[in-house]
């Protein structure tokens, strides 16, 4: 959390430098990267997490009394699987951006800055996907604890 506060510092101080040093579309493109950076890592993270969930489900569909799940988890796939390729085109649009985002701030920024910016991109990305994997271990710990207490509770009414 730390280390997302301070990535978040880094990115508040160089955005007022852009803000000072750049012209307004030119500061309006830094910022548009920065939150669809945000948004897009989020939004793929998040699919394929909803992939794997459908995936497992159908790996473990042993002949379900359901007629209609095995069609249910295929047409869910067949989505998110859909909706995971146009998250990646716009992942690919967003990389095209950084690229034309850096140019601009080369022009203004100091060696120092323009480092920092590197660094808070890089660092961006990373901590999001770290934060959403301590996130699932949470959530995975929590089920643990859950099902060893209801396995449990036969054994502490008697």
């Amino acid at each position: 959390m730390e280390d997302i506060q301070a990535n978040n510092a880094m990115g508040d101080e160089v955005e007022a430098i852009v803000r000072d040093v750049c012209k307004p579309n030119e500061s309006n493109k830094f910022q548009m990267f920065t939150g669809d950076l945000d948004n897009v890592v989020k939004l793929l993270l998040s699919l394929s997490g909803h992939l794997a969930l459908v995936g497992n489900a159908l790996n473990n569909l042993d002949d379900s009394p359901f007629p209609g799940d095995l069609q249910s988890l295929l047409e869910k796939q067949r989505i998110l699987t859909q909706k995971h390729e146009d998250s990646k085109e716009l992942k690919e649009n967003l990389d095209h951006l950084e690229c034309i985002v850096f140019d601009i701030l080369a022009t203004f920024l100091s060696e120092g800055n323009l480092a920092d910016y590197e660094h808070l991109v890089k660092m961006k990305s990373a901590l999001i996907i770290e934060h959403r994997e301590l996130e699932d271990k949470i959530h995975l710990c929590e089920e643990q604890l859950k099902c060893l207490f209801h396995s449990l509770q036969p054994e502490r009414s008697k």
